[in-house]
């Protein structure tokens, strides 16, 4: 938030840091309250509620992060209109959706002669936390395989010298131990909620579990004592705790919850979803009959408790699902279960549940907002159950005030990350939605061309990885990170392409005197290789052009990079030229002698060579290079040919340009 003031009825000026933000995102309505601490009591002074428009969220989970981020952003605008506050971080809370459970003992030995601080405390549930997720990871099948992250905790018991002790603050002794129970949820559910609030422009101040959360409020500590089971019945999932002997011994959550219901209500009645839920929600109505239309846009009025005996199965069948995991988790029937959520309203249920469990049935009841100790509402927005568990997530942030939570920069971004275990910097990258793509520098592009026939390949530049400083020392991504660290990434650099000249080529390839062409033409020193190109080196052509006494005609390296293309000659206009010129020598021809046909004429060859090759020809026919009239065409019995092309007596010879 920022330091704007907010004047609120007492008269007292407060701090807007002051305010706690929380947002209960479910799987059918987003819920935003605002509040604050007023000595013992927490003060809820605003509350929203946004419904989805489609079903973006299944079971607790962000299918569709735009669609929510749109409902998120509603419920952000009108409490920031409301309270005159510009909000820039929340409280939030995951469903336990795929929630996995660790209980753990762990114990340390201390000095004797010092007193136990908070300090202390804490470290030992940090190492705790730790145990609980390295046993998780250990425990895991290859089909669940994948990072956990841990969204909350609770102490079961404390110990001093093997002694159960309600607190260890202010005593000695030689051994310290706990019973902890870590809660944990993939990854992927936490990140996508971290995706969502960033995408509205805030930061994720709090993180808890959505039943630790409605516990928190709904069954306080001097009550868990007792044997009592808590079910946040929501539209997805319906979430359980269960507490006993002070403590919260365990968390589950079942995939059944108010939308099974629904869906049974669109099959019955062939009706779309939201029309389907608006049914449902007039079950608790006090009227005899609903109205609505079905998708054959036929107009029907039916009766509630038509509708009512319809529903049934599904009704008896969250029941039973329930029923059967409070008792897979806590082994027997409590000693009573208190219902929260929208769900939990659902006509029947508390008798169905209580069934279920062989409970009398005032022992299973729903827990309303009136029941909630020490927290003040003000209207009547949030009035059912459902007002649990947003109420719970900010009476826990309130309550955690960050002592769950580090704090790290990166990039100049603060972040808050859950203090479950050993945090990396792999952990902090996760919740900013740092690309991975940036972590790694890749090789420039390669260039591949043919160089005399033969294919090459000349790779790029090697890229460069990301650079990662934790408070300005060299880092890497599993650098464990603390409390107020600097963190800053320099996202990696892609290397360079692949680049090469006609001169390089001739240095790594050829000799000072070599001539070179690309695709048949004759280009310059500076000239850029590019993908596909063929290129031939052609070695002999080092006489300089000129006609000596002999009358022989030759070429130099000079001559030919002078050269130009003109292109400005168009392919109706190519013609060979023809020459009458011909070297004529004397003296009797040797066994290797070569007869040739250029451009119509008749050549006779005598060089001394066991073997001709095409380019040979420039040294005994006249053919003016320093004066190019286009792209030179070399043509050997009829097909194209290239400089190292080998000729042989009787060839018929084309050179021309085009």
């Amino acid at each position: 938030m920022n330091s704007k003031n907010l004047k609120i009825k007492d008269s007292t000026f407060l701090n807007a840091d002051d305010f706690v933000f929380a947002l209960d995102i479910g799987t059918r309505t987003v819920i935003g309250i605002v509040g604050i601490q007023e000595k013992k009591q927490f003060k809820v002074l605003a509350a929203e509620i946004a419904e989805h428009k489609s079903r973006s969220m299944v079971d607790g989970q962000v299918h569709d992060i735009e669609k929510v981020a749109v409902a998120v952003g509603d419920v952000k605008n009108r409490l920031e209109k409301k309270i005159g506050i510009k909000f820039d971080k929340v409280a939030i809370a995951a469903a336990g959706r795929v929630l996995k459970t660790k209980q753990v003992q762990i114990q340390k030995e201390i000095d004797a002669a010092k007193e136990i601080d908070s300090e202390l405390v804490k470290n030992l549930e940090m190492e705790g936390m730790q145990l609980a997720q390295f046993q998780l990871d250990e425990e895991l099948s290859n089909e669940e395989k994948m990072p956990y992250y841990c969204v909350g905790y609770d102490i079961i018991n404390y110990y001093l010298n093997n002694y159960v002790i309600a607190s260890l603050i202010g005593h000695k002794g030689k051994i310290i131990g706990a019973d902890i129970l870590a809660t944990f949820l993939p990854h992927t559910v936490v990140d996508s909620l971290y995706t969502v609030i960033n995408k509205v422009g805030l930061k994720v101040a709090s993180l808890t579990l959505e039943p630790i959360a409605a516990i928190n409020v709904a069954i306080p500590k001097d009550l868990r004592l007792l044997n009592l089971a808590l079910i946040d019945i929501g539209a997805g999932t319906s979430d359980i705790a269960i507490t006993k002997n002070g403590s919260v011994i365990a968390y589950a959550m079942v995939p059944v919850a108010g939308d099974e219901i629904t869906e049974l209500i669109c099959q019955n009645y062939l009706v779309d979803f939201n029309t389907g839920e608006k049914i449902k929600l007039s079950l608790s109505s006090s009227a005899e009959t609903v109205k609505f239309t079905d998708i054959m846009g036929s107009k029907q009025v039916k009766k509630i408790t038509e509708i009512k005996e319809s529903i049934q199965p599904a009704v008896e069948h969250l029941a039973d699902t329930i029923a059967q995991k409070i008792l897979e988790y806590n082994h027997k029937a409590p000693n009573a279960v208190f219902l929260v959520g929208g769900g939990s309203q659902i006509d029947g249920l508390t008798y169905l549940i209580a069934q279920r469990l062989n409970l009398p049935l005032e022992r299973v009841a729903v827990r309303r907002r009136d029941m909630i100790q020490n927290v003040k509402i003000t209207g009547r927005k949030l009035s059912g159950p459902e007002a649990i568990t947003p109420i719970g997530i900010a009476v826990t942030a309130q309550t955690q005030q960050g002592k769950d939570f580090l704090s790290v920069t990166i990039n100049e971004n603060k972040v808050s990350i859950f203090n479950s275990r050993k945090l990396t910097v792999a952990d902090a990258l996760v919740l900013i939605n740092f690309n991975p793509n940036e972590l790694i520098g890749k090789s420039g592009k390669a260039l591949t061309f043919e160089l005399n026939g033969e294919k090459k390949t000349l790779r790029g530049e090697y890229g460069q990885a990301a650079e990662i400083y934790v408070n300005n020392k060299a880092a890497n991504l599993e650098t464990v990170i603390n409390h107020n660290d600097n963190i800053i990434i320099k996202p990696a650099k892609m290397g360079k392409p692949a680049k090469l000249t006609i001169k390089e080529v001739i240095e790594y390839y050829g000799n000072p005197n070599s001539v070179i062409t690309v695709n048949n033409q004759f280009v310059s020193d500076d000239y850029l290789i590019q993908e596909g190109d063929k290129i031939e080196i052609i070695q002999e052509m080092q006489k300089q052009i000129t006609s000596n006494k002999e009358g022989n005609i030759g070429y130099t390296n000079e001559n030919l990079n002078n050269t130009t293309t003109d292109d400005s000659i168009s392919s109706d206009e190519a013609a060979f030229e023809k020459d009458d010129s011909v070297i004529v020598n004397t003296q009797p021809l040797p066994s290797n002698e070569l007869t040739v046909t250029i451009n119509g004429k008749e050549v006779s060859i005598n060089g001394n060579k066991q073997q001709y090759i095409f380019v040979d020809l420039f040294n005994y026919f006249d053919f003016d290079l320093s004066n190019p009239k286009g792209n030179i065409v070399l043509k050997l019995n009829g097909r194209q040919a290239a400089f190292t092309d080998i000729v042989k007596t009787g060839d018929v010879i084309e050179i021309g340009w085009k």
